[in-house]
């Protein structure tokens, strides 16, 4: 397979033929140049399909929400961008493209996630761009403040870490809600609610991929989440939306 031209393939399909899900720069113009068959496993040539799938107990994201997320995020040259939920690091690649790959941060609660996207981005050439496993609702202080975070995983409120972390002037996107989700945007002006999405849940340690934990039913999700969520350690602390 080329892989230049399937790259260009799709993004011309999520440029035009998707009602134009992406806009041809920055992210598009990045999107051709990453490699997605590094960060995804091409046997059944699905790294350049517009689809989402699991893998390594963690949701690679289509292309176009990809790129959904990241001209929401509007990202510019030279952004210090904090990136939670790494997935395969795919989303650091692109972002890397945009800002510089030392300006790219991300963090996951899976440490064996966290590997994967390191490796990944080293063999793709975004060696740079720091991946770190940690509990993403409390952000990565050490490297805060943040011109725009990108929170891969959905929750009732932006966590109260993230908020502090953000620069003044920054941009934050997150899907927001525990049923029927919406890809929020907090900035200066506050918070606007965008398109239906549907996320997984910001998990905290104890609910990473391979960890035993109790089966909370939904309603008692549901519950929990609205009882806690004004707790200043955080409702998402506790919460996980099971199907």
């Amino acid at each position: 397979m080329e892989y230049a031209a399937a790259r260009d393939g799709m993004v011309d399909s999520l440029e035009h033929e998707l009602r134009g899900v992406v806009d041809p720069e920055p992210v598009g113009e990045a999107m051709r140049a990453v490699p997605r068959h590094e960060f995804v496993d091409d046997a059944d040539h699905r790294a350049y399909n517009d689809r989402d799938f699991e893998a390594y107990g963690t949701r690679v994201l289509a292309p176009s929400t990809v790129g959904h997320l990241l001209d929401t995020l509007a990202p510019e040259p030279g952004d210090d961008v904090l990136v939670v939920g790494a997935g395969v690091g795919y989303t650091s690649a692109v972002l890397a493209e945009i800002v510089g790959a030392e300006h790219v941060h991300a963090v996951d609660i899976t440490r064996r996630v966290v590997w994967v996207a390191r490796d990944n981005l080293r063999r793709a050439g975004y060696a740079g761009a720091l991946v770190d496993c940690r509990d993403g609702s409390r952000g990565f202080p050490e490297y805060a403040p943040f011109d725009r975070i990108l929170v891969e995983a959905a929750a009732v409120d932006v966590p109260r870490a993230l908020r502090d972390q953000l620069a003044e002037g920054g941009r934050l996107v997150m899907p927001l809600g525990t049923g029927d989700q919406r890809l929020a945007t907090v900035d200066e002006r506050g918070t606007t609610e965008g398109d239906a999405v549907a996320f997984a849940p910001l998990l905290v340690e104890g609910e990473q991929h391979g960890v035993p934990v109790r089966n909370r039913t939904e309603r008692e999700d549901r519950e929990h989440a609205q009882k806690h969520h004004q707790r200043r350690r955080g409702w998402e602390l506790d919460w996980i939306d099971w199907d």
